[in-house]
This record gives C-alpha cells, sequence and structure tokens, in this order.
C-alpha cells in the first residue's frame, strides 16, 4: 500500500556561521568589524558588530542554528578555527570584508570550498558583505568562490531574504543579491548577547571609561552620509538614513544594563539622530533612572546641537561624544563635502565641555589638495584643542581612497593612486599622490599624537580625576597611546 503521507521539506540551509576568521599579520591585530576605516592595530581592541549581531539574532528567531564565529576576537589560530569550521560543517559561512584583506578573504573561500567538497553531506555555500564588495562585486565573483555577495549594509534583513528564498527552493542565479525593499528596522528584536559573545568586546576598547561596555546602532548610518571619503557611504546613503524608535533603542540599552551589568554603552551610528528623537531619549533614559546606571558615548557632527542640548544629553548620562574634526582648512572640508565650517570645531567644543561632556576629535592626514602648510594647520589646531582643555581623546589617521566613494573615483579619475594593490590600503602608507611625500605624512601622524601631550594637558588630566575608575581608565588610555605609535612605525 502506498503512503499518502507528505514528504518533508527538508531546508537546504538549517545552520549559518557569521565569521571573522583569523587574518594573522606581523603588523598587528586586525581591526575589522564595526569599523569604517580598516587598520592593523597593536592596541588590541576590538569592536562588537552590531549588524551581524541583529542578523545572527534575526536568523535565531526564525529557528536557524547560529554559530557566532568572531575568531579575531576570540584570538584563535587560523589552524584551529579552520578545525572548528569543519567539525560545525555550518550550511552557510557569512564573512565580512573589507578592501585592505579581500584578497586575505579570497583565499580563506577558497580554501574552505576545496576542503568542504571532502565532506560527502556537506553543501557548505559562502556568502561575502561589507563596503568593498558593494562596490566591486565582480571582482570577487572572478577571483573566489564565493556563492553570493550582498549589497549594501542591511546585512540582517539581506541574509534572512536571501536564505528564506534559498530554503523555498528559489535561490537567485545571480550570485549579486541586492533587495529591493525598504526595511523596518524596529522589525528586529534586540540582540541576543549570549548568541553573539557580548563578553569578547566588554573591556577591550578605549572608547569605555566604565566596564564592562557594549555597543548599540540606533541609526543606519549617518544622516548627514555624504563625505567623500566614507566608506560607509556606500552602505547608507545619508538620503536613506533610518533609525530605530527610542521606544526600541530604550529596549536596547535596559537588556544590556539589567541582564548584562553593561556601565557603558557607545552608539555607533555615523551621527546620532537628533531634535526629537534624542530629546526623547534622553527624557527616558532620565525618565527611567537609566541615567545614573550607565554612560553613554555617540558620534556628533560640528555645529549640530546647541548648550541646552549637550546639557540635557550630560543630565541623561552622556559621557563621550566622537566628532570629526578632519581638517582645519576650509577648502579641504569643502573638497570631503564635509558640509561644516571650520569655526564650528572650537564653538562646539567649547559648549560640549560647559556641559561636561568628555569630547573626542579625528583628524586626517593626506588629502590630495594640501600642502605640509596645510597639515601643519591642523595639527596646530588639534594641538590648540588640547592645551585649552577642549578635548580629551585624539585620533590621527592617514586618508584612505577606499572603492566605491566618492573620493575614490575622483582619485581614479584624476590619476591620484599610487597604488590599486589592495593589501596596502591599511592605513599604514599614503595611497594618495599628495605635496607631502609619504615619509613625511606618517611623521606628522606620529607628531601629532606627541605634540598633544603637553605638560598643561598632562596637569588637567591629573587633576580631573575623581574615582579609582578615572585613574585605571586613564592608565589603559596612556597604555593604548603608546601602542597606538606602533601603528604608524
Amino acid at each position: 500500500m502506498l503512503s499518502t503521507k507528505k514528504p518533508e521539506n527538508i531546508l537546504a540551509v538549517k545552520s549559518v556561521s557569521i565569521s571573522y576568521p583569523p587574518l594573522e599579520s606581523e603588523k598587528g591585530s586586525a581591526f575589522l568589524s564595526q569599523n569604517r576605516q580598516f587598520q592593523w592595530t597593536n592596541t588590541g581592541n576590538v569592536i562588537y558588530p552590531i549588524i551581524p549581531a541583529y542578523a545572527a539574532t534575526f536568523l535565531k528567531t526564525k529557528g536557524l542554528k547560529i554559530f557566532w564565529d568572531d575568531a579575531i576576537a576570540e584570538k584563535l589560530t587560523y589552524k584551529d578555527w579552520f578545525k572548528r569550521i569543519l567539525k560545525n560543517k555550518p550550511d552557510i559561512v557569512v564573512i565580512e570584508t573589507k578592501t585592505p584583506v579581500i584578497k586575505r578573504h579570497w583565499k580563506i573561500i577558497n580554501e574552505l570550498k576545496k576542503e568542504s567538497l571532502k565532506f560527502k553531506n556537506w553543501k557548505l555555500k559562502i556568502i561575502l558583505m561589507g563596503d568593498h564588495v558593494t562596490a566591486l562585486p565582480k571582482e570577487s565573483i572572478k577571483n573566489c568562490k564565493v556563492d553570493y555577495i550582498l549589497i549594501g549594509g542591511d546585512y540582517d534583513f539581506l541574509l534572512d531574504e536571501l536564505i528564506t528564498l534559498i530554503n523555498n527552493k528559489e535561490a537567485p542565479k545571480d550570485k549579486i543579491f541586492k533587495s529591493q525593499k525598504k526595511y523596518d528596522l524596529n522589525s528586529l528584536p534586540i540582540i541576543d548577547r549570549k548568541l553573539t559573545q557580548w563578553q569578547l568586546y566588554a573591556y577591550n576598547n578605549t572608547n569605555y571609561k566604565y566596564k564592562p561596555g557594549s555597543y548599540i546602532m540606533s541609526g543606519r548610518d549617518c544622516w548627514w552620509g555624504r563625505c567623500k571619503f566614507c566608506s560607509w557611504c556606500t552602505l547608507f546613503p545619508g538620503k536613506n538614513f533610518r533609525h530605530f524608535s527610542v521606544k526600541h533603542t530604550i529596549n536596547e540599552i535596559e537588556n544590556l544594563v539589567y541582564n548584562f551589568g553593561i556601565k557603558e554603552i557607545f552608539d555607533d551610528s555615523g551621527t546620532l539622530p537628533i531634535g526629537p528623537w534624542l530629546k526623547e531619549l534622553c527624557n527616558e533614559l532620565i525618565k527611567r533612572g537609566l541615567s545614573k546606571k550607565v554612560k553613554i558615548g555617540c558620534n556628533m557632527r560640528f555645529g549640530a546641537l546647541s548648550l541646552a542640548e549637550y546639557q540635557l544629553m550630560h543630565q541623561a548620562g552622556f559621557r563621550f561624544v566622537l566628532y570629526g574634526l578632519e581638517s582645519a582648512n576650509q577648502k579641504t572640508l569643502d573638497f570631503v563635502n564635509k558640509n561644516e565650517k571650520t569655526n564650528f570645531a572650537i564653538e562646539t567644543l567649547k559648549i560640549a565641555k560647559i556641559a561636561k561632556i568628555e569630547p573626542h576629535v579625528t583628524v586626517m592626514i593626506g588629502y590630495p589638495n594640501e600642502t605640509k602648510s596645510d597639515a601643519n594647520k591642523t595639527l596646530n589646531l588639534a594641538r590648540k584643542i588640547f592645551k585649552e582643555g577642549l578635548a580629551d581623546s585624539l585620533q590621527a589617521t592617514i586618508l584612505i581612497p577606499y572603492p566605491g566613494t566618492p573620493l575614490f573615483k575622483y582619485c581614479k579619475e584624476k590619476n591620484l593612486l599610487l597604488t590599486t594593490n589592495w593589501d596596502d590600503f591599511d592605513m599604514r602608507q599614503p595611497i594618495i599622490k599628495s605635496p607631502i611625500s609619504s615619509a613625511e605624512q606618517i611623521e606628522l601622524v606620529q607628531n601629532l599624537f606627541k605634540g598633544i601631550l603637553s605638560p598643561k594637558f598632562i596637569f588637567q588630566k591629573i587633576i580631573s580625576i575623581r574615582s579609582f575608575s578615572d585613574i585605571k581608565h586613564l592608565s589603559n588610555y596612556a597604555i593604548k597611546y603608546i601602542q597606538k605609535l606602533k601603528d604608524f612605525q
């Protein structure tokens, strides 16, 4: 007698590994996840990868088995990581990549694919995502055995959509996957911090004064989102800026504070949402007593907020605000489409300090239109800021024209690229032809790091100590500061 029972629908994808394979280098550790600019770093800093964490959580709610596989944060060797992947045999391995390590990822993908063929019942699929492959997807298809490439930055929604199609036997024939949908961020669950091993990222990060710390990301990504150099503008153009509701962000914060004992949170939106949203958030933090339980940091633009808004932020628990100073030359700010005036910096830092906010500023060296005199003008402004106690910390980098950015297009059209070997786009050396020599640019960065350590700045830091936490934070920052100098040798 023939059975009338319908055959079970066997899913093609049951398990997914969100993977950051080890990238071993004498230059240091790969500063890759949740980072708009890739660096090899000797500081040991790690950043919690927010959108991949949402992806892992979202897919878990759909019944998939998820492996959170950040071998960089775990400090695994490549050999041990490779063995673990072969042991787990996930149906899909998802890798986030960036320009300076794309060739390494091609090699890893090809090795994984070759090894997986030795297992009869393992039909491994590999997915690449990130700003580099969004800009140049066909390049990776040509150079490795990748199965799919995600275009855009909404990895959480894109992965869910792609896997659903595969499991419904509607797998796309094209390896380049881009959705035309507009996603509602509030439909995402709050991140499963246990699944995504929050503790790996809770201590080794100079953005945290109070530990353990963690990251959230209330907006995707920056409401300006038009800076010519920013690689994430390829993922999240400013015209498409979206943010979670205040309720969703508060739920993320309460989960971190009450379930994991988090003492400091950094909101890594490219620029934190402002206006009524920010006012509502601050009032809710105060109303719920969270302002007394956790400190908060964020990214912000010069000239965006008033003194009253900064004072409300301080009252709500905001401690640390990061600003992109970039250059002291108006012609440069206009060139990179920063949409700011040079006088905004001092004016903003002064009112932030009045509101008891601790500012962090970033600058860049190596613009194609800047002379050494222009670069020194930026360095002198940075030194003035620190001498007058208007900033508490600094980040200095070399300008890199990432593929997909307007800066890369400009440099290519003007024949300004010194190389197109992606390995060299790691911020260790200049990539753009400039009136300033490569050696001088690296020296300028090092001089900036060294130059801000004036006796007055050090004295101000010492007299600012109010607790043992302050001592630990300053000691840790001093160590990281020295280690950072190695990144620009």
